[in-house]
């Protein structure tokens, strides 16, 4: 079989090869696949059987006008109307079996981030590096599942806001015991480079709500940071959800609604840092996104 590089196709045949064909692997061995334009009965079918927006379609349209406001309110879209939001946590509970329809939640939507700690561990520490400058997986605008690694540059300018929402369930198993969500925020003061900590210091047992903390100036020049999530001599569950890191008018911080916190990238995305990076994790420890129930 022949492989190629690189195709120049006529203008005369690129109408024909745009409708018949499209890009399958991208990065690795670049390839080309048949475009599925028409779709068979049988394949129709069964794409109609396994989709929950007929479900999803008879539950909204029995809501009241005030339940759609109530899914609106907590749609974090730029441009909300509670649909997407009220699809994407009604397809999760469908999915796994849970009977019924969720109450809208301000501190959750869909699904959160778990970490988790039993014997013989008691300490889990991951984080998520901000340096000026790293790469993010985003979707290729005008396809349905194609992504691509991106450049960012994020230039730290205070002041520095943190935001979690949190449910906790744990248990301090010996002294100094803590939970926090924190940014260690690297500045430059008379040629030397010092660490300054913003924290939020997370109860260790406590219903859902959100907490925030701001860094407002330092002395010196704020570089960068990382965030760090850090529970020590403790055992149990907290659910994390609308992770912030908010400066010079963006939040940065990558998966911030916790759809896949253990995401890692790997093939073409090697160079994407992954979602959150273990930096102390034993056995008995985990952190990954589930569906709050």
């Amino acid at each position: 079989m022949a492989k190629v590089n690189y195709q120049s196709i006529p203008e005369s045949a690129l109408l024909a090869y745009e409708g018949a064909l499209q890009p399958d692997e991208r990065f690795i061995i670049p390839t080309i696949k048949v475009k599925t334009v028409i779709l068979s009965r049988a394949k129709i079918k069964n794409i109609t059987a396994r989709s929950y927006l007929s479900t999803c379609s008879a539950l909204w349209a029995g809501f009241t006008d005030q339940q759609k406001q109530d899914w609106k309110d907590v749609d974090q879209h730029s441009h909300p109307h509670g649909w997407r939001t009220f699809v994407a946590d009604q397809s999760k509970r469908i999915k796994l079996g849970i009977p019924g329809v969720a109450t809208p939640s301000v501190y959750h939507q869909d699904m959160v981030g778990k970490l988790y700690i039993e014997n013989p561990a008691e300490e889990l520490k991951i984080s998520q590096p901000h340096p000026g400058t790293y790469y993010v997986s985003r979707k290729v605008t005008g396809t349905k599942s194609q992504y691509e690694p991106v450049p960012v540059t994020e230039q730290l300018i205070l002041p520095l806001k943190l935001d979690i929402s949190y449910k906790s369930d744990l248990v301090s198993t010996g002294a100094g015991s803590f939970a926090k969500f924190y940014a260690d925020v690297r500045r430059l003061y008379q040629g030397n480079n010092i660490s300054q900590l913003l924290e939020i210091n997370i109860p260790l047992s406590h219903a859902w709500e959100t907490l925030t903390e701001t860094l407002s100036e330092v002395t010196g020049e704020a570089v960068s940071y990382n965030l760090y999530l850090h529970l020590y001599k403790v055992t149990g569950t907290l659910l994390i959800d609308n992770v912030k890191a908010t400066h010079t008018g963006s939040n940065w911080v990558r998966d911030t609604y916790c759809k896949a916190i253990e995401q890692d990238f790997t093939r073409a995305f090697y160079q994407v840092p992954k979602n959150w990076a273990p930096i102390t994790n034993p056995t008995g420890a985990q952190f990954l996104s589930v569906y709050p129930t």
